[in-house]
């Protein structure tokens, strides 16, 4: 009994050997001088007259004879692809996760499907934003947004100071230099906000994508060993075409 999997094993080879036997027939009858044959012999109108030799050519190409090898070709891509579509139609599996079936006796062409869609969920949650490890952060159950502990910090104002190097005498003023103070003036409270995610959810998002497109390779790995029925459209089509 054939199994699905070995027709979509197949399939390939298949549609690929078919393709190019097409592809030289088309080629064949676009081509009229392989089609073509001719026999011409000559006769002088007297005896004395000049001799000249028979001429001919052979048709190289029939195209009944490239319908029939085409028809050949084709039947089985035909009987292949409808083995493949029947079977698709019965063939299924149920995507089960740590014991739990999240879907049931799921069709392998949506199978199918959910890997692709997976594969993209897996590259988007990796790039979800991440809060800065370097803080510590707190929900905010008034807002939903994270948020850091509140931190004071000293707002301070340079304050112009003098200093005198040298007191003044009868003959020299005194030497003074100015220099610059920060004096605090007050203080700034600071809460940072962020809608990002902890790292710890991101893991845990990407585990249960990651669990899942396990999940769905293994059912559709047991769907395409579902047995199935071979078909024979490809006879009939042609029979009735090329006929």
């Amino acid at each position: 009994m054939t199994k699905l999997n070995q027709i979509i094993a197949v399939e390939k080879g298949v549609k690929s050997k078919a393709l190019q036997d097409s592809a030289a027939a088309h080629q064949k009858v676009q081509k009229p001088v392989l089609l073509a044959g001719i026999s011409r012999t000559y006769q002088p109108k007297d005896e004395e007259g000049e001799q000249l030799p028979p001429e001919s050519s052979r048709v190289q190409v029939r195209a009944e004879e490239i319908l029939r090898d085409m028809s050949a070709s084709l039947t089985r891509l035909f009987d292949v692809t409808a083995t493949k579509d029947w079977a698709n139609r019965t063939a299924c599996a149920d995507v089960t996760v740590d014991g739990r079936t999240i879907l049931a006796e799921v069709p392998v062409s949506y199978l199918l499907f959910l890997e692709k869609q997976l594969t993209e969920l897996h590259a988007f949650v990796k790039k979800l934003p991440v809060l800065d490890a370097a803080e510590s952060w707190s929900l905010d159950p008034s807002t939903d947004w994270w948020k850091t502990d509140p931190v004071r910090t000293i707002r301070t104002k340079k304050v112009p100071r003098n200093h005198v190097k040298a007191e003044a005498t009868e003959k020299h003023p005194a030497q003074v230099e100015v220099y610059h103070e920060d004096v605090p003036i007050g203080y700034w409270t600071t809460v940072k906000f962020s809608g990002a995610l902890p790292a710890r959810r991101v893991n845990e998002l990407l585990e249960r994508v990651e669990k899942l497109q396990q999940a769905v390779k293994f059912a559709r790995e047991e769907a395409n060993g579902t047995e199935i029925t071979d078909r024979r459209t490809g006879e009939a089509v042609f029979g009735y075409l090329f006929a």
